[in-house]
């Protein structure tokens, strides 16, 4: 039922493979072409600078490690919709370095460039990632020293134009804004799922009666039962408890609990998911909201960014090398683990563009 923040310049990162590479269109000021005169080991093209299978193992091999570590190698054995974890962990890479390359791109219409300072920096976390790989995962991945400084140096420059296009957005964001309230909540639900997870809203008469139900629940806890007691009776969510700050929840639900006092209860609330009792717990956390006016500041910076972004990119002409794209799969070598690609750049760059990538 929790709704999830939709930051713009995650919808980038998700769609950005779509948006770079749906061969043999044109659409707006996107431009698309079939190039045929591709390197031996380049992935993709965007205007002149490009894509090596190095850099793009680098990046694969780094997430399939990371996933490894935490679910172990059968995960690759899962699939949803015909569609396996594989290929979709290749789409995400794809779309990372696509993004960074295109950035390296508005780096240099922007005019912004590293200093020697950095340009060291990025020398010395290259010699330390590439020192701590044993000879098969160098072999497996086919680097040199060369491919990890130009990753390095090119993560390096996107995420200083990042900084540099969004150094002037300082948004004054209010305690309303960014305060976290805490609820409880009884839900009855007016759809049914399937093995399969496949949704069926209930009949007319059906969700009348879970609304009449709702309705008995709520005069319930206004006539002071224990609300404790009619959640563990009667709550159909998989979860009674929410914390969360304005934008974070269903409309409807957000609305009716943001105008609650701590300890009072709403009326029955609808929702997609069906009819919820609330109850206010806190109404406010001053260190919490001190901490969201810091990640609502960055959300709006990454929104300024995404749209600067988005509009550059759609001028760009793009190219891939699909017959190579097909041959990428993973690593299937108990040898071969390394995850610290992102720790040691920010260890030795102090900074990062995008922590999910982490």
């Amino acid at each position: 039922m929790r709704g999830k923040m939709k930051r713009k310049i995650k919808l980038l990162l998700c769609c950005l493979a779509g948006i770079l590479f749906l061969s043999g269109c044109k659409e707006g000021n996107t431009k698309i072409v079939l190039y045929t005169g591709f390197g031996s080991n380049e992935v993709f093209r965007i205007e002149q600078t490009s894509c090596s299978l190095p850099e793009l193992m680098v990046y694969l091999t780094t997430t399939q490690c990371r996933y490894e570590k935490v679910y172990g190698q059968q995960i690759w054995d899962t699939s949803l919709n015909g569609v396996t974890l594989e290929d979709n962990l290749k789409e995400m890479v794809l779309a990372q370095l696509s993004q960074i390359k295109a950035m390296t791109l508005l780096a240099q219409k922007e005019q912004v460039k590293l200093t020697r300072e950095e340009e060291e920096k990025v020398r010395e976390a290259a010699e330390a990632y590439y020192g701590g790989l044993s000879e098969r995962e160098i072999e497996a991945m086919g680097i040199s020293r060369d491919t990890i400084r130009q990753l390095y140096q090119d993560y390096a420059l996107a995420n200083k134009v990042y900084h540099y296009l969004i150094k002037d957005v300082n948004p004054e964001v209010s305690d309303d804004e960014a305060r976290t309230i805490t609820v409880e909540h009884i839900l009855i639900k007016t759809y049914t799922l399937d093995e399969k997870g496949n949704k069926t809203e209930f009949s007319s008469s059906k969700k009348q009666e879970a609304y009449n139900r709702a309705r008995e629940i709520r005069q319930m806890a206004a006539e002071g039962q224990d609300f404790n007691r009619l959640i563990s009776t009667y709550n159909e969510d998989t979860e009674s408890q929410y914390s969360f700050r304005k934008g974070q929840m269903n409309e409807a639900f957000e609305e009716a609990a943001f105008n609650l006092g701590k300890g009072e209860i709403s009326e029955v609330v609808e929702t997609e998911c069906g009819y919820h009792i609330i109850k206010c717990i806190t109404t406010f956390n001053q260190e919490e909201t001190d901490a969201n006016k810091i990640q609502i500041v960055e959300e709006k910076r990454e929104e300024v960014f995404g749209q600067k972004y988005a509009s550059f990119v759609q001028g760009l002409t793009k190219a891939m090398n699909t017959a190579l794209w097909e041959k990428v799969s993973l690593i299937h070598d108990e040898q071969v683990n390394t995850t610290n690609f992102f720790e040691v750049y920010q260890e030795y760059m102090g900074d990062q563009i995008f922590s999910q990538w982490i």
